[in-house]
């Protein structure tokens, strides 16, 4: 593993506080109207905001609460310590499942390549179908979005989930361990899946073509929701992340290079990365609701998400109508 490739991995491994931390976002930081404690993964959000310069002139606060995966972060949700949770439409159903109390309030939408099967290159597996009796590596929890991919190329392959070994690892430790050549196998995805391909990993599979959704959500605690103020900056938040996720998909080298400057990432890593972002903020509507609910399904259908969700009842579309 290179210095560089090692910065970027360990930069990382340091997301894992349960409290919010970060400067304040905002142009009025003398604002009395609301705080909104954002919950994020790996720096995403907060570098495509600052990046854009997507809260100039907003009159309320943004504090930053950072996690290594979807998993602490909806404990932080749930703990009161962030009022939104950010992830790929799994996790969002495992949190529901398990009890958090939150609502989908937003969708966003990719075209599922940031979600992938890596193999190291000298494993000898070379299709889906090679998968069968092996031991794959899911990152990070249980009801990942690369345990989605794993669980549907299995099945479109003929293969049923039961047919490989399935262990979870946070995605630093995993990234360790696949560097190191304990694992053969690794589900993962974003920054991840970008630096286990440079340390001598192969792509098997990605979510694209329908793999995956390609549907996330932004989510936000009942708590949250109940306050008029909160609520309402949420809105406005929304839709300023709609505007710098359209920068991201206009200007990938200036985001490209935040990603390098604000997360310790790779060139090559921070280029992968820009290039399979999130392009769109959407409403929850029924369609989506109904793509996921399909998602949902098929996991509680391999004991990976029990109890099931109900996905539109999970959902509150009138904050980004």
């Amino acid at each position: 593993m290179t210095p560089r490739i090692a910065a970027a991995a360990l930069s990382f491994s340091t997301l894992l506080a349960l409290t919010a931390c970060g400067a304040d976002s905002s142009a009025d930081a003398s604002s009395k109207e609301a705080t909104l404690t954002i919950g994020d993964q790996a720096r995403t959000l907060q570098t495509i905001v600052a990046a854009s310069d997507a809260l100039k002139g907003a009159t309320y606060k943004v504090k930053w609460a950072e996690f290594e995966g979807a998993a602490p972060l909806y404990q932080a949700v749930q703990a009161g310590a962030a009022d939104t949770g950010y992830s790929a439409d799994l996790p969002a159903l495992q949190a529901l499942s398990g009890g958090v109390k939150v609502k989908n309030v937003a969708a966003l939408r990719n075209d599922g390549k940031h979600v992938g099967l890596v193999v190291r290159k000298d494993s000898g597996i070379d299709s889906v179908k090679d998968l069968k009796g092996q031991k794959v590596v899911v990152s990070s929890a249980k009801g990942s979005v690369a345990e989605y991919l794993l669980a549907n190329v299995l099945k479109q392959n003929g293969l049923s989930y039961r047919d490989v070994k399935v262990q979870y690892l946070l995605p630093t430790d995993a990234q360790a361990a696949f560097a190191s050549g304990k694992i053969k196998v690794w589900a993962t995805f974003g920054v991840y899946q970008a630096v286990g391909l440079e340390q001598g990993g192969k792509l098997l599979v990605d979510g694209a073509d329908g793999r995956v959704s390609g549907i996330g959500f932004v989510n936000a605690s009942d708590k949250a929701l109940a306050d008029p103020s909160k609520k309402a900056a949420l809105t406005d938040f929304l839709k300023r992340l709609g505007t710098a996720l359209q920068w991201t998909s206009t200007h990938q080298d200036a985001y490209a290079k935040a990603i390098e400057t604000r997360n310790g990432a790779d060139a090559s890593v921070a280029r992968t990365l820009a290039s399979a972002a999130y392009s769109k903020v959407l409403p929850v509507t029924g369609d989506v609701n109904t793509t996921v609910q399909g998602v949902a399904d098929l996991m509680n259908g391999i004991g990976v998400l029990e109890p099931n969700v109900d996905v539109a009842k999970s959902a509150d579309p009138s904050v980004l109508k």
